[in-house]
């Protein structure tokens, strides 16, 4: 997406304005044009994401994102895996599987917003990061084990050799 036809606009609005205040307001206008563009591709910027997050909860499981290439953002978006993917996700190996396939097939999956405290979410995004999942795939495992019964620490599959795992409480 070209932001310089915006920018543009608003540098010959701000001109506009300028020469009706006449020449000492018109030449301010020159000095602070090329420092306003700089702001304005931010402000911009900020828009263009905000958007996306709005668009993201509407198009949930998919998501869009904002990348800057360049000068220029850019819109991408992610679709959720196929319902394949999503059962071999959420089903985990088969000599690990906790529920049948049939019970995760995908069609029926809904949305539902989550909000976490932030220090939460760096730990789930971390935890996810570290077993290869996205962080809905690990959220919808840890649902899973949480309904089942299934301590997540339970799973050896994805552990490195040698690692060793405690749980309980400590006084």
């Amino acid at each position: 997406m070209q932001l310089n036809q915006y920018v543009t606009a608003v540098q010959h609005q701000l001109d506009v304005a300028a020469a009706a205040g006449g020449q000492d307001a018109l030449a301010l206008s020159e000095r602070l044009t090329p420092a306003l563009e700089s702001s304005l591709r931010l402000v911009l910027l900020e828009a263009l994401s905000d958007a996306a997050s709005e668009m993201t909860l509407e198009l949930a499981p998919a998501s869009v994102e904002v990348r800057l290439r360049g000068r220029d953002p850019e819109f991408v978006v992610t679709n959720p895996p196929a319902a394949s993917d999503f059962e071999a996700v959420t089903a985990g190996s088969s000599q690990h599987a906790r529920q049948a396939p049939e019970e995760f097939d995908g069609a029926s999956s809904s949305r539902t917003t989550l909000r976490l405290p932030d220090h939460l979410k760096q730990q789930v995004e971390e935890a996810a990061g570290l077993e290869g999942l996205s962080v809905n795939s690990w959220l919808i495992r840890a649902v899973a084990d949480a309904l089942t019964g299934r301590n997540s620490t339970q799973r050896s599959a994805r552990r490195d050799p040698g690692e060793q795992t405690f749980t309980g409480w400590a006084h």
